[in-house]
Formats: structure tokens, sequence, C-alpha cells
């Protein structure tokens, strides 16, 4: 026998609140934000291989072109010598995941890598699967942070719950305030609205808590695997990224090698990496050629 649930007032004030915030978010993400300028950046991706069994776990583990798409972003970021203006990089951010005991880890080797080679920060990495509180922390003080001189932009790659969880934090601590200083630069319904366990929250939601303050930007979705040269993904092709293969900078023939995981060979996939590109050019429309040049000798040339 089906019960119903009983909906009280403050439960339909609670719905009503939230649709008028998420309502504001379409706006928002309509507008533009302010043209970056070497400010702060954060990054949460998901890309966890270490299968979450979960009954409430849609898929046990994430989508493979987090391997790939990873290195290009901060290949991307390493070309532009903004190595210390990332604060924050998570990775593996399935939030009740399990950490990688048995599977291998491809989202640490990624950021072990561009940590001794390319220069960035160690202390700003960190794998949410085998430290969650550690690294809910770290993006709650770093969004604390925020202000108008000094904003926040924030590379949305993975799910929404690892982000939701620090902004709560922050709004628990009192400095809601920051949270207007924080752009968010999305362009995936999936990581925006994907609830790996039932409780879990939505971008939107995370705008709502704010009270509306988190500015959200939704750029074009940065797939086009069918028709590979547009964007960020070929599928199985890896033809529009033998530039990569065959480049005389061993750090770019690294992110090509990055791509060659995907158990169904569909690793010629790097589209997260997209909203960096979009980021640094203000260029929605990047694709591989348009890759290439960007990098031009490679990824440390003077």
């Amino acid at each position: 026998m089906m019960t119903s649930r009983l909906v009280t007032v403050p439960d339909m004030l609670k719905t009503l609140c939230f649709w008028i915030v998420f309502a504001s978010c379409k706006f928002i993400a309509t507008a533009q934000h302010p043209v970056y300028q070497n400010h702060r950046i954060a990054i949460s991706a998901d890309g966890n291989n270490q299968a979450d069994e979960h009954s409430e776990a849609r898929w046990p583990r994430a989508d493979p072109d987090d391997w790939g798409g990873t290195p290009a972003a901060l290949a991307i970021l390493a070309k532009a010598n903004l190595q210390n203006q990332v604060v924050h990089y998570s990775y593996n951010n399935f939030i009740a995941a399990p950490p990688h005991t048995d599977e291998r880890n491809f989202m640490a080797e990624a950021a072990n890598y561009a940590i001794e080679h390319l220069g960035f920060d160690e202390s700003v990495f960190f794998d949410v699967s085998a430290a969650p509180a550690k690294a809910i922390d770290h993006l709650a003080e770093v969004l604390q942070q925020s202000t108008a001189s000094d904003p926040l932009f924030f590379i949305h790659m993975g799910p929404s719950e690892f982000f939701y969880q620090a902004v709560a934090k922050v709004v628990s601590a009192g400095k809601q305030d920051a949270l207007a200083h924080v752009y968010v630069i999305s362009h995936s319904g999936y990581n925006d609205n994907h609830l790996r366990r039932t409780a879990h929250h939505t971008m939107a939601e995370a705008i709502a808590l704010s009270d509306g303050r988190i500015n959200y930007q939704k750029i074009k979705d940065q797939n086009a695997c069918k028709e590979p040269e547009k964007l960020w993904c070929s599928g199985t092709d890896f033809t529009p990224f033998y530039w990569m293969r065959d480049h005389s900078d061993p750090a770019l023939r690294w992110v090509y090698s990055r791509l060659q995981f995907h158990p169904g060979g569909k690793g010629a996939d790097i589209s997260d990496a997209g909203m960096v590109y979009y980021l640094l050019t203000g260029d929605e429309y990047g694709n591989l050629s348009k890759l290439k040049d960007y990098m031009g000798d490679g990824i440390m040339s003077k």
C-alpha cells in the first residue's frame, strides 16, 4: 500500500524559495562573468575508478573522460603560468564513494605528474575519495576568502554534492557574503544535477543555500564527439590528438598518454578542459586545433 507524505506549509515555502532561486540561476547563466585576470582558481572533478556499489549510485564509476580532462586542464593552466593561482584542485569527488584500494587511481597519477613536472603546489590537491572532510574543509576555506578584489573562479567538473557541502560550511560559519564573489563555470547538466545518493544536492540547491549570492554561468556543452573538428571530443578517433603524441614537449606527450585508458577505447575526450580554455580565452568554442595553436612550442617554453 502506498502511503502519502504530508506536505506542510514550511515544506511548501522551502520548495517555493528553491524554485525562485533556481529561476534566478537560469538568468545568471546568461550573464557574463567578469573577465578573468589572473584571479584565484578552484577546480573539482570526479574521475573515480574504484567502484561505488551502493544501490543509489546510478553508475559504479565516473566517466573516464576525466582521466584526460584533468591532465589537459592542468596543461592549459601551466602554459599560462597560472600554477600559483590554482588554490584548490580536488578529484575523485563522488561523495560517499570508496577510496581507491584495488583499482588504479588515474586521477591521482595525473595530479602527481602535474605537481612533479608542471610546477603545481602539492598542498592544494585533494583526493576526495581518500579524505573527503579535508578536501571539503579546504574548498570552504578558499570560498570564504573571496572578496570583490580577490574573487574565486570555480570550474565545475564533477557532481555538485562536494561543492554543496563546502558552501554549507561557509554559510554555517557566517561567511556567506564571501560567496557573492565566487564565480562558477559549468558546461554539463550531468555535473549540475547528478545525484550519487538521493540525499545529495544539485548546483541549483548550492546556489539557493547561498541565498543566490553565488554567480553561475553555464557555457556551451563542450562535447561534440561525432563532430571531431568541433570542441574537445572525438570518441574513438585519436587523429585530432596526434599533434600531442608527436610533440617535442614530453608533457604534451604525457597528456596524450592519459587518453589511452578508457575501457571502451573512447578516451579521445578532454571536454571538461574546455571550461578552463574558456576561462582563459573567453572562447566557448575551443577545439583541438585551437589548443594546438595555444600550446605552440610546448607548456614550459619561453
